[in-house]
């Protein structure tokens, strides 16, 4: 028994730390991808509450119209009333909508402001440039370097180590991630190089169009480490559904390292990640 149940707390905390580690889509999926900002986790509830005023009132309206149909119908009013308006009605359908709105827009207009208004100065800075149909990226660091990402090839799967599907699906994994450190705000400018783009990543909350000619600025700060995955979100051409965004966050040492090495090595860099990464998870699996 004491077997059986380590081995399901063990399996446990292996499919917990995978669902942690990559952040993607799932079939059939609903709801929200799991917040990994604050920014994200403040939408997350904003949606929730919507919904507590959002489905009574669907309701209400549904069951008034089904009311109305059957109250007013022909068969049962064959001298329709000539009744013109009802005052109370009218004050009612007026203030009931304006405090439902009032109780929506508070909230909102604080969730927009404080998606505008980062906690703290930005410790990282990366200029995301959109092309048909990959994306550049430059870290404005001490020393900048950048590099291309662009979608994984089936046949580049085994040479990049990225041959789970689970953590680096078809159609989001990219070869060269973006990799920022975690608890620290990142600012992000986004351009474009051609036509719109759009740069979204769902579990951190941002989503910024990517225009030619201008730069557009975005930011957030991601609170758990993980492989998180994005997508241009606007229509740029035949190939947009071919443009994926991989962005991996990791402890400030691992960050450090990766950093240093990826100047000269990227592929060599983004290996060694992997590789300590999969060491620790492994470990931590280990330790349950």
């Amino acid at each position: 028994m004491r077997k059986i149940l380590a081995s399901a707390g063990a399996a446990a905390a292996f499919f917990a730390s995978a669902a942690a580690y990559a952040a993607q889509p799932t079939p059939w999926q609903t709801a929200f991808q799991p917040a990994a900002t604050g920014i994200m986790e403040q939408i997350t509830w904003f949606e929730h509450y919507t919904l507590w005023f959002l489905i009574p009132i669907t309701i209400l309206v549904l069951l008034l119209l089904a009311y109305c149909i059957l109250r007013f119908r022909a068969a049962a009013n064959p001298v329709p009333s000539r009744t013109s308006h009802n005052t109370l009605i009218e004050v009612i359908w007026t203030v009931g909508p304006v405090v439902v709105l009032l109780f929506l827009a508070v909230p909102s207009f604080q969730l927009l402001t404080a998606q505008y208004s980062p906690p703290e100065e930005a410790k990282v800075t990366v200029k995301a440039t959109a092309n048909q149909w990959n994306w550049d990226y430059e870290y404005q660091v001490a020393e900048p370097f950048s590099f291309n990402s662009a979608i994984l090839e089936d046949g580049d799967r085994a040479a990049a180590g990225k041959e789970d599907r689970a953590v680096y699906p078809r159609l989001l994994a990219v070869d060269h991630e973006v990799v920022v450190p975690i608890n620290t705000v990142v600012r992000v400018l986004v351009t474009a190089s051609d036509v719109i783009h759009s740069f979204a990543v769902p579990a951190f909350g941002i989503k910024m169009d990517a225009v030619p000619g201008r730069t557009n600025e975005t930011w957030f700060k991601a609170n758990k480490e993980g492989l998180y995955y994005g997508q241009c979100s606007q229509l740029c051409g035949k190939d947009h559904a071919y443009m994926p965004i991989a962005v991996r966050v990791v402890n400030e040492q691992q960050y450090e390292t990766w950093a240093a090495a990826a100047k000269s090595d990227l592929d060599g860099a983004n290996k060694a990640l992997m590789a300590q990464i999969e060491t620790a998870n492994k470990v931590a699996v280990a330790g349950n």
